[in-house]
């Protein structure tokens, strides 16, 4: 029986009916799939909801990070964002306050609801920040001399150091270095980023201008100058309580007065020496050992593969891919500084 509705059949509700509640949901679907992201930002130093910071959506790609939407937070820390970053890929919420951004990495499939991006207040003074470790790699071939160095910054504290008059990291760039050094840096929860080495008032000593958060940061810095071994190179350092080792790859001796053995390193081959002289002369002899690169399957130095790695590396982790392929050092930095890039996307969703 049809049932009549102003005289004419009232119309059955189809999956595409106007009136069809299907259609409703069909239309919803995919704005759920794109869902907007929100959450609050809050000050970790006085625990505090964080109005006026500024909180932007980045979609993490091959190309590096693009942004895609900024907002202000509002005065109970609460920040929307309307559009997403689609693909496959991770996001990163990124929160600008007192002079430093702060990280929050979405993985796919992560929450995007009720996230909270913890920022921080900035001081000059360094606090309980400091330099864990550094370490020295010299890798010498013959006619150059590759230097690469891993600062470990551990901040346990709840203030960022930021001093962009004086830099949060200062070190010695030889002159044969004619001022150019690759910088790479990693913050808490973040891509590494390139940054690039500023000149001070001191001869041959540059800082580097990026605040160092709470937790741990890593600092990575590659420079190539002329060297004809045997040969000496001079070391300088700033930062107290004996945490500088050197490293040499198979094939190099390093020998300076007060210059201590720890031993080598067992999966790279590495010598590892301790200094206990904030300046010291180091003479360097032999060349590092042939080493495949990734998948090319050729033998080379790493003095031909790393700078190479570094110059292509791009922030949104280039440079993580480019450290997976260089044999021996990886494994030396795993084992000395125990903070490798290949875990930054292991990461809980919570982004802690």
């Amino acid at each position: 029986m049809k049932v009549m509705w102003g005289g004419r059949p009232r119309p059955h509700a189809t999956a595409w009916s106007p009136r069809s509640p299907l259609l409703g949901l069909a239309i919803l679907l995919p704005v759920l799939a794109y869902a907007a992201i929100d959450g609050t930002v809050i000050n970790g130093t006085t625990g505090k909801p964080q109005a006026n910071a500024t909180v932007t959506l980045y979609k993490v790609g091959g190309n590096g990070p693009e942004s895609i939407q900024s907002v202000k937070s509002s005065p109970d820390g609460k920040f929307f964002i309307t559009a997403d970053a689609q693909g496959p890929g991770p996001r990163l919420v990124q929160a600008a306050f007192d002079g430093a951004v702060y990280n929050h990495m979405l993985p796919p499939g992560a929450p995007a609801n009720g996230i909270t991006v913890n920022v921080y207040q900035s001081s000059t003074k360094p606090g309980e920040a400091h330099v864990e470790q550094h370490v020295m790699i010299l890798e010498p071939d013959g006619k150059n001399l590759t230097v690469t160095e891993f600062f470990d910054f551990k901040n346990a504290g709840k203030v960022t150091f930021n001093d962009p008059a004086n830099g949060t990291l200062r070190f010695w760039l030889p002159a044969a270095a004619q001022g150019k050094a690759a910088i790479n840096v990693q913050s808490p929860g973040s891509v590494p980023v390139r940054r690039a080495p500023q000149k001070t008032s001191e001869p041959n000593v540059v800082k580097l201008d990026f605040p160092i958060l709470p937790g741990d940061s890593r600092v990575d810095i590659n420079y190539t100058m002329p060297f004809t071994t045997p040969g000496d190179f001079e070391i300088k350092t700033f930062y107290k309580g004996n945490s500088t080792k050197l490293a040499a790859p198979p094939g190099v001796i390093l020998k300076a007065e007060g210059l201590k053995d720890l031993g080598q390193e067992p999966r790279s081959k590495a010598t590892v020496y301790g200094i206990d002289s904030p300046a010291v002369t180091v003479q360097v002899d032999g060349a590092a050992e042939a080493t495949s690169a990734g998948d090319a399957g050729s033998q080379q130095s790493l003095m031909q593969v790393l700078p190479r790695l570094y110059q292509s590396a791009d922030p949104a982790g280039g440079f993580a891919t480019a450290v997976l392929s260089v044999g021996w050092i990886l494994l030396f930095a795993f084992g000395i500084l125990g903070l490798g890039f290949v875990l930054l996307y292991r990461k809980a969703p919570d982004g802690r």
